[in-house]
């Protein structure tokens, strides 16, 4: 981050620990100030959410091993 200001990239990679509740407190607000200002990040937040509700839904149709390997998936998608 520069300035305190995060860059979309930035967030992207933030993602699952923002929603995981890992951020430290002046990340969590850059990583909040941003999404404040931006649309896009806003809608990747939104998608990413819907996308790990639905995983959970489904968990139990999934083949353990196989639903670990797309969640590592999703967790170092870069």
């Amino acid at each position: 981050m520069t300035d305190g200001w995060m860059t979309c990239k930035e967030l992207v990679e933030l993602v699952t620990a923002y929603l995981d509740d890992a951020l430290d407190v002046e990340t969590r607000a850059s990583f909040e100030a941003h999404l404040e200002k931006c649309d896009g990040c806003r809608r990747y937040l939104d998608q990413f959410r819907v996308t790990a509700r639905t995983l959970g839904q489904i968990r139990d149709e999934l083949d353990p091993a196989f639903r670990a390997k797309l969640l590592r998936a999703f967790r170092d998608w870069r």
